[in-house]
């Protein structure tokens, strides 16, 4: 029978008169299902709210904390694309494909880069009951060289569940020049910099959108929201009254912040009155230690922090506001978290750019000094240094990537006027993030789904915590939770926590075992290893049977020299030859021809039939990195900026009218180089670059224009080419000699050795 007829429950006859019209009934939630916004920051550590102990002001957190309820035993991943996984599927990491981030496929089951069809996300669950879904900000859960306009599109949110989608796929953007995407085409942002623009001002605005849209047509059926903020994730930027607000303020170092910070949490409840303040982690010196330049570049660095804090509370409120203008905030379970500790990737002096961190540059501190008033703005890219990192963390020990508690342990904030009634409560019951989607599923009335889209199911691995919401003094439901991250590991079971940290390319039995008694050690700092060696054994070998069947094996400590995308065939990256025909869109940073740390060409077949057209013909990355090749004042150009410090040559001749073949040789010796112009095959200039990027920024590539922040100050961008271009294209060698092999693996283990 032609048409949708099967499980048609109606009568069809000859004549509609003979027949009996069926409609089936829509999918819808039982009723009173709340609407759920999830509200998840990047990089936040456990003290670092206002309500969990620090002096940065976050009045409107604070006051969903005031409403609702504050854990203080929650745990995640200790990394933002594991963390998210875990949270939109209830089930362990590594049993989803994502022991790391998304820009890593290793060839394992247990880092694909993507969460696999069996384990179906909250938004495909709560979709099926007939709830709106929504996602906004960072995605960072599909695999990253996958993310450019030809998709596939397999993992991009309106894929996994989700029926709009505005953001950035990208793990990091720029603030204030963010790659974005609006559901699945990539979209530049709608103003600049200097008009106001900021992606988390915007990032609100479009969840406002959404949300009035559906409540305006359809006020009966309850949303599902996803909201992910680029904050606090380096690069740390806000607008400059925030900037403006925080002068000063850290002036004292964060010895002492750390001391503010730890009696403010002893007086709120947030740890217990016999929890010790953990000591200064390794490469964290005395504040007094430090130089004034040091003094001065740090505690600027810390203001930007908290301005982008404090503007993204402001950018919470706003959202919350709306929510109780529209009736709908009494029935709305709000949950506010971060996906890992305080981040470790500003090293031990804090950076203008993280890029120096990720290619095993120190920072100059006499030249960032210098530079001072640019921190936190459209110019910078900056992280902060441990020491600040720690103190965010008060009072544990370690970082993100971690899995001691400053790595693993982190704020949530539950908020649900309906069903929530102690405002201000404290929970201490242990949790972890897999245990966030069978809570919205208990609360929204639903179960866990066998199957999805025809597709089997995996169990689901996470407790609800709905269970904590009547009685703090409930004992935990929860029994044992592994961790695992770049080789550091650590079990948590019964009270008691097992917790190794793993110092890269070493044996992984040569690890020190630490053990604490988590109920009575919060901040981790009485090891009783020692002591109580057999509790230890018991655990480590809970680990190893824990991590069988999660499938965490084979354990894996790569971590920077596996980015920039999968080299296996079929992939993009395992191309040598790049032949863009513009205009195309954006190409993110995992899906274009990786330029870092070798030898490469580009050829641009151009037509200037005036003579006086110019523009970009290609850019790659940022103000703050990146290389951009161009047609100015009627010369070829090439800039190379290495973190700031630019390579510049400007063509001997000029461009021809008409059609002409431009390009740029590119020549790695060593870690340095030489590019070269050419013009209809001539060469035309050449100049010296003293050093080359490894990863050139995590901003990727334009053809025909410079679309974001711009590469080089030589031009305003987008500064876009006004003459025609047929194609660009990009050729690399078939594979690095074995001394470039050796530089990249010395460089990699400068990176290294900086973490610790």
């Amino acid at each position: 029978m032609p048409g949708d007829s099967d499980g048609f429950k109606g009568k069809i006859g000859r004549t509609v008169k003979e027949s009996v019209a069926w409609w089936p009934e829509p999918a819808t939630p039982p009723e009173g299902s709340p609407n759920v916004v999830v509200l998840l920051f990047d990089d936040t550590g456990f003290a670092q709210l206002g309500c969990y102990g620090s002096s940065i002001e976050t009045p409107n957190i604070d006051r969903l904390a005031q409403g609702g309820l504050r854990y203080t035993n929650f745990h995640t991943t200790a990394l933002c694309s594991p963390t998210r996984a875990c949270l939109l599927t209830g089930r362990n990491h590594h049993a989803v494909g994502m022991r790391a981030v998304s820009n890593f496929d290793t060839g394992f089951p247990h880092m694909t880069g993507y969460i696999p069809r069996s384990a179906g996300t909250l938004a495909e669950m709560l979709r099926e009951h007939g709830y709106a879904t929504f996602a906004t900000g960072k995605w960072h859960l599909a695999p990253m060289e996958q993310c450019s306009a030809a998709g596939p599109f397999d993992h991009w949110p309106l894929r996994r569940g989700f029926d709009r989608f505005y953001g950035f796929l990208q793990g990091e953007t720029d603030q204030f020049h963010p790659e974005l995407t609006q559901d699945n085409q990539h979209v530049d942002p709608p103003r600049s910099a200097e008009d106001g623009y900021h992606v988390s001002e915007d990032m609100i605005d479009r969840s406002i959108g959404f949300i009035r849209d559906q409540k305006s047509l359809r006020p009966e059926q309850p949303f599902f929201l996803y909201g992910c903020f680029g904050a606090t994730h380096a690069p740390h930027q806000a607008p400059q009254s925030f900037l403006d607000k925080y002068r000063g303020r850290f002036d004292a170092g964060w010895d002492v912040a750390r001391e503010e910070w730890f009696a403010r949490q002893k007086q709120l409840g947030i740890v217990p009155p016999d929890t010790e303040l953990a000591p200064l982690n390794p490469g964290v010196r005395p504040w007094d230690d430090l130089s004034s330049d040091e003094q001065a570049f740090a505690a600027r660095l810390q203001e930007a922090f908290a301005a982008f804090l404090d503007h993204t509370d402001h950018q919470i409120g706003r959202l919350i506001d709306f929510l109780s203008e529209l009736g709908e905030l009494d029935n709305t379970l709000v949950l506010l978290l971060s996906d890992n500790g305080a981040s470790q990737e500003g090293g031990p002096t804090g950076v203008t750019d993280e890029f120096r961190f990720f290619n095993g540059v120190p920072e100059d501190i006499a030249a960032a000094v210098a530079r001072l008033d640019e921190i936190g703005g459209p110019r910078s890219h900056c992280n902060y240094p441990w020491g600040w990192a720690q103190a965010g963390n008060t009072p544990l020990k370690r970082y993100k990537q971690n899995t001691h508690g400053g790595g693993v342990r982190d704020p949530l904030i539950v908020h649900w006027p309906r069903r929530v009634r102690e405002g201000g409560g404290i929970r201490s019951q242990f949790h972890h993030v897999t245990d966030l989607a069978p809570t919205v599923l208990e609360l929204c009335g639903l179960e866990a789904p066998d199957v999805i889209d025809g597709v089997k199911q995996q169990p689901i691995s996470g407790t609800s915590l709905a269970y904590t919401f009547g009685d703090a003094s409930a004992p935990t439901r929860k029994r044992t939770q592994y961790f695992e991250m770049f080789g550091h590991r650590g079990i948590w079971h019964e009270g008691w926590k097992a917790v190794a940290f793993h110092r890269p390319g070493t044996d992984f039995d040569a690890d020190d075992w630490e053990l604490y008694h988590l109920d009575e050690d919060f901040s981790e700092c009485r090891n009783l290893a020692r002591e109580r060696p057999d509790k230890l054994r018991e655990l480590i070998d809970r680990w190893w049977a824990e991590a069988g069947e999660h499938g965490v094996l084979p354990l894996d400590d790569r971590t920077v020299e596996l980015f920039g995308g999968s080299r296996r065939p079929g992939t993009l990256r395992a191309r040598r030859r790049f032949v863009f025909y513009p205009p195309v869109s954006h190409v993110p940073s995992d899906a274009s021809p990786p330029l870092g740390n070798r030898s490469w060409t580009i050829a641009a077949e151009v037509e200037r039939p005036r003579g006086d057209e110019q523009g970009v013909l290609a850019a790659y990355g940022t103000i703050n990195s990146g290389l951009t090749f161009y047609v100015k004042n009627g010369r070829l150009a090439f800039d190379y900026n290495f973190l700031g410090e630019h390579s510049r040559v400007v063509s001997e001749t000029e461009v021809p009218t008409g059609a002409s073949s431009l390009g740029v040789r590119f020549v790695r010796t060593d870690l340095k180089a030489e590019a070269t112009l050419t013009i209809d095959g001539q060469d035309a200039g050449s100049v010296s670059i003293p050093r080359v990027l490894r990863m050139i920024s995590s901003t990727g590539l334009d053809v025909g224009r410079d679309g974001l922040s711009g590469v080089s100050d030589d031009y305003t961008a987008p500064f876009p080419f006004s003459g025609r271009i047929a194609q660009v294209v990009f050729e690399l060698p078939e594979r690095r000699t074995p001394a470039q092999k050796r530089e990249d693996q010395e460089l990699e283990s400068r990176v290294e050795l900086s973490r610790e």
